[in-house]
């Protein structure tokens, strides 16, 4: 990471390109440090609907819902995908934390970009947090017991200590909510509040992705025979369950809704097919921009995924929004 010259027989440490480009994003993230109790007014969020009809998962199905119905569910939706935001933050932050603890040397910028991270990460699940709770949602959750929770536990121990795998997760547990994001605080009809957060949260969050991006290339040589055939076959399989939990299927109970039936027609409506697919693909390009996959290289499980060739090329008829 750090090269060494002699001058009048004298060492001088050269800072690495990459280095360089860690030591902007720790300079930026001294810039503006924004404390989300001091800047949102959360108990102003409505007590309505909160997101326009055509970005509901429902959009797109065969279903009458009435006003109340809607705004019902723009608030629980809203609620899951905040919820999901705090519990994989949570993890990023373990998974840093671990790697500072083990580090070697403390001296490595990503280090300090590392708790950088860690400390804005804490204050978006701040954010988070308040906003839920001004939402007070109803739904149970059907996911979070059973099977799922076995593998959970089984497997976030592995994940949190797989520094290149982590990355790879951290890509898309950032990549996905960014563009839901953009996509809510874009539009002139979302809660003015939710739309504040969701701006502030994608400002922070595009460092974050710059150093996933840039680390993710450095990690994967590091990797242990395991984790790298974890990266390949199994991260797509979860990159891709994790989309489509965003919104949990308990959603739909709180308005009346049959609760699986509808969760599976949501997540294959042709515009919730498009955004994932368009969520999916920035993921693919770090990892090969990052040399995870060599040219030509890339393997089915991520060919299926982001509806692209072994070159990565989008396929012929995919849509994207």
């Amino acid at each position: 990471m750090m090269g060494m010259t002699m001058l009048d027989d004298a060492p001088t440490t050269i800072a690495s390109p990459a280095d360089t480009k860690v030591d902007r994003l720790n300079t930026a993230s001294l810039r503006k440090i924004i404390e989300p109790e001091e800047t949102f007014d959360f108990a102003a969020i409505s007590k309505g609907q909160i997101l326009p009809d055509e970005l509901l998962s429902t959009h797109g199905l065969d279903i009458e819902l009435t006003a109340e119905q809607k705004a019902t569910l723009s608030r629980e939706e809203t609620a899951a995908m905040l919820s999901m935001g705090v519990s994989f933050e949570s993890i990023l932050n373990a998974g840093f934390s671990w790697q500072v603890a083990t580090s070697k040397d403390f001296s490595d910028p990503r280090v300090m970009y590392m708790l950088h991270e860690v400390g804005e990460e804490t204050r978006h699940s701040r954010a988070f947090v308040r906003v839920v709770q001004e939402l007070d949602p109803q739904a149970k959750n059907p996911l979070a017991g059973g099977i799922a929770q076995f593998i959970e536990r089984r497997f976030l121990p592995t994940l949190i200590k797989s520094p290149a795998l982590l990355a790879v997760m951290i890509l898309a547990g950032e990549e996905i909510p960014d563009l839901l994001q953009k996509i809510a605080s874009e539009h002139p009809d979302t809660d003015p509040v939710l739309a504040q957060v969701n701006k502030y949260h994608r400002m922070e969050e595009a460092r974050h992705l710059a150093f996933a991006r840039l680390t993710v290339g450095e990690l994967y040589p590091k990797a242990s025979l395991k984790e790298k055939w974890l990266i390949r076959r199994i991260a797509p399989l979860l990159i891709d369950g994790l989309f489509d939990t965003f919104v949990h299927p308990g959603v739909y109970a709180t308005v009346g809704l049959p609760t699986w039936k509808t969760w599976r027609a949501a997540n294959r409506t042709p515009r919730r097919k498009a955004t994932k697919l368009t969520a999916m693909r920035p993921i693919l390009k770090a990892l090969v921009d990052g040399g995870v996959f060599k040219p030509g290289k890339v393997n089915k499980r991520w060919q299926h995924l982001c509806q692209v060739d072994r070159f990565g090329h989008p396929l012929p008829g995919s849509v994207t929004i």
